[in-house]
């Protein structure tokens, strides 16, 4: 088994497909910008975020018709240089609510929300001590 993607259901494709792409700066597989449904790969790995219209979701499952309510997921994206991220995409229209800060010895992180509110965490590794 392997994991293929995490996938957000949306409202606002274009507004989603903006962020993923031109503020995190993953990368579209398709360019379907207007939707219903794109995946987003970073540099490295096969696994990736993809997006998906909740009203076509709603069209199989109808108990996904509704917005959601509260966080319901939390996108985790592994950055080398967490500081300058941050600051490369808060110049390209990201807000970070929270960080850079620690959050163990091991691992630094930041936190910000896609036009959605889901979550997004970066996290920056560090060096095991010792």
């Amino acid at each position: 088994m392997e994991l293929a993607q995490v996938r957000l259901l949306v409202t606002d494709f274009a507004a989603c497909y903006r962020f993923y792409g031109d503020v995190l700066g993953l990368k579209p597989q398709s360019g379907a910008s207007e939707g219903p449904y794109e995946k987003f790969s970073p540099a490295v790995g096969s696994a990736g975020v993809a997006l998906q219209d909740r009203a076509m979701m709603a069209e199989v499952l109808d108990e996904v018709g509704d917005a959601a309510a509260g966080h319901r997921s939390l996108v985790v994206l592994r950055v080398d240089a967490l500081d300058a991220y941050c600051a490369e995409i808060t110049l390209r229209g990201a807000t970070v609510l929270h960080g850079p800060a620690p959050l163990t010895d091991r691992m630094r992180v930041a936190h910000l929300k896609d036009p959605e509110g889901n979550l997004v965490e970066l996290q920056e590794w560090l060096l095991l001590r010792g």
